[in-house]
């Protein structure tokens, strides 16, 4: 289970007016806020296997 703990770093990004549609459009169909879709992708991130290695330690 994820801590839910403040973000340690905070991020801005930029999107195109069809990226930020698309999000908005999600965000509204799942009821879920946009920064918890963004966590949940960055989490699905492939690692490279040195990183993998690094994090199962």
């Amino acid at each position: 289970m994820t801590n839910k703990k403040w973000a340690v770093k905070r991020i801005t990004v930029n999107l195109a007016a069809q990226e930020a549609e698309k999000l908005d459009k999600y965000c509204r169909q799942t009821g879920r806020p946009a920064t918890d879709v963004i966590r949940e992708l960055i989490r699905g991130l492939p690692l490279s296997s040195e990183e993998a290695q690094e994090v199962s330690r």
